[in-house]
């Protein structure tokens, strides 16, 4: 009776992880395997064509090495930025509410807010940033959104600009939750400040840092307002981005079961990230 009970319980949660997640998932690969259905043509079975046609795809491998440029500069960036500012905000400062609202502020705009935002700073001539730029001695205006080498890194900044906020409440109430005695008996033993970090508060912040790690993967792949706002893929699709891609294979061109390929391959190595991360830094998991 008790397992009955417990299967009752998670039964909502199940029919609705199902409905919203394993069902769509399985139609997306369903679809994947057949050909775009047209006004006369209804769908067939072409097996692994899409795929196939995905390996000759020139626009997918940029979006593919976008995308890892992408996560290598926000992911790491974000989740230390959010770490020093939670360090900072926890400290017994004057005006600690004001700074901590002030690095919250970002989360809470939306998306396409925080675009046009930023698209106005990237202006050329008279945009934030080059008004910054001219202030310290580099004269002339930059189109940091219509060259190549810049606007992934500008994409870049924007991201890490609205996500480090946002994980910053985690790691705070982490560090709120290690009791202060651990650290205050590493003192009296002579350790110093960075060596209790390392030792002690870190080790203790690996769960949130698990679950922070999980969510900014997860964001690094799934960018698609700014990229319509600001850039629209280029300039010659180095802004493009895998799920940008989705978007415009299936929403621009009506490519529906080609988007569904580019769909499950993004799932792929989404899935394949997080076991990585599961496997890599369960060992190193301490809980109190």
């Amino acid at each position: 009776m008790k397992h009955v009970t417990g299967w009752l319980l998670v039964l909502p949660a199940a029919v609705l992880l199902a409905t919203f997640t394993h069902v769509p998932a399985v139609a997306t690969l369903w679809t994947s395997l057949h050909s775009t259905p047209k006004k006369n043509r209804p769908a067939i079975w072409v097996g692994l064509d899409n795929y196939q046609a995905m390996l000759a795809d020139p626009v997918f491998w940029q979006s593919l090495k976008n995308n890892a440029w992408f996560a290598l500069g926000t992911i790491p960036t974000s989740i230390a930025l959010a770490l020093a500012m939670a360090w900072l905000v926890n400290a017994k400062l004057s005006g600690r509410g004001f700074l901590r609202m002030s690095y919250f502020t970002p989360t809470v705009l939306p998306m396409i807010a925080v675009a046009n935002i930023w698209l106005f700073f990237y202006t050329p001539g008279y945009g934030l940033v080059d008004r910054a730029v001219n202030l310290l001695g580099f004269g002339g205006s930059h189109n940091w959104l219509g060259t190549q080498s810049t606007v992934l890194l500008c994409l870049i900044i924007v991201t890490i600009w609205k996500e480090a906020g946002f994980f910053m409440i985690f790691y705070l109430a982490a560090l709120q939750g290690i009791a202060p005695a651990l650290g205050e008996a590493a003192s009296i033993e002579g350790a110093g400040r960075w060596y209790v970090f390392r030792r002690v508060t870190f080790p203790l912040l690996m769960p949130t840092t698990m679950f922070v790690l999980i969510n900014a993967v997860i964001n690094s792949f799934r960018l698609v307002d700014h990229i319509v706002v600001m850039t629209k893929g280029g300039p010659d699709n180095a802004s493009s981005l895998l799920l940008y891609y989705v978007y415009d294979v299936g929403f621009k061109f009506w490519d529906t079961a080609y988007a569904a390929a580019l769909t499950m391959v993004l799932l792929g190595i989404l899935a394949a990230l997080a076991i990585g991360q599961f496997l890599f830094l369960e060992r190193r998991i301490h809980y109190q």
